[in-house]
């Protein structure tokens, strides 16, 4: 009897930053099994993994220059019981893609993700002020859509995406900064339970008290321990006007005594608290 594949979702079509994610977690995982599977949506990526329709999801949670994703976020937080697996740390390339013939100076339209947009705004304001910018779900999605216009538009996307798509690039590296990445994470019902020696875990809590100096003694538990943050990021509890849910990562596994420790003094001065998961910290080959 063969065994049934996993499936491993992320943002498609085919041809997005999404799925380069998912192929470099895919090569560095022992499930080279896992079958590849693009989702329309974030929201329909989390709610197929929560579901348990797939076996992970690999989702965007933060860009280096637009900051965090804040649907991921909420869904984490608010409407989902999905642990962090793993991360991946993308490099953003973005390029100007057009059917071929078209004339940077004859475009009329640029699509592509809302992201990829507001990454892009220094050469967009420069070169195309005119043109109007309309959103897509997906950079390979806005590629798609204009293969099959044929109308002077153009779209912003990686290079897979003119392949996939028989586009040509019309400027290359149009990111405002080169040094533009995206951080992704890997949503599934289980963590990474062993530590590795070089782990980060990921926690959303809402202080019980909303008083001078809370969140100072709340994050002071980690700092007392020598435990370093590697992020930290704020949303709307979705409850009352003024009430804030804060997203942490820390340096250390949630086994890991110290950490341990840590996360269980805070969620004792916490009205709301959930770990997201302990995961390998990411790490260029």
């Amino acid at each position: 009897m063969s065994k049934k594949p996993k499936i491993l979702g992320y943002l498609g079509p085919q041809g997005t930053f999404s799925e380069q994610a998912a192929e470099l977690y895919q090569s560095r995982t022992e499930n080279r099994e896992f079958l590849l599977q693009p989702l329309s949506s974030i929201m329909e990526l989390i709610l197929a993994a929560d579901a348990g329709k797939i076996h992970q999801a690999v989702v965007p949670l933060e860009n280096s220059l637009e900051g965090p994703v804040a649907l991921t976020l909420d869904m984490l937080a608010h409407e989902v019981d999905l642990k962090m697996a793993a991360e991946i740390v993308l490099s953003v390339r973005h390029h100007l893609l057009a059917r071929k013939g078209t004339d940077l100076k004859d475009i009329e339209k640029v699509v592509s993700h809302p992201q990829a947009l507001g990454q892009c705004r220094t050469f967009l304001q420069r070169h195309l002020h005119e043109a109007e910018l309309v959103t897509t779900s997906s950079t390979a999605e806005a590629a798609k859509v204009v293969a099959e216009s044929k109308d002077k538009w153009a779209a912003i996307g990686n290079a897979a995406a003119a392949a996939v798509y028989r586009l040509e690039i019309l400027a290359s590296d149009i990111q405002d900064n080169r040094a533009n990445a995206t951080r992704f994470c890997v949503l599934g019902k289980e963590d990474c339970s062993h530590p590795t020696g070089d782990d980060k875990t990921s926690i959303v809590f809402s202080p019980r008290q909303n008083r001078p100096g809370i969140l100072y003694e709340q994050l002071r538990e980690f700092a007392s321990r020598g435990i370093d943050l590697t992020r930290i990021e704020s949303r709307p509890a979705k409850s009352v006007l003024g009430e804030y849910l804060f997203f942490i990562d820390v340096a250390g596994h949630k086994t890991d005594p110290n950490t341990a420790a840590a996360l269980e003094a805070v969620a004792a001065t916490s009205s709301f608290f959930k770990i997201l998961g302990s995961y390998a910290r990411w790490k260029e080959e």
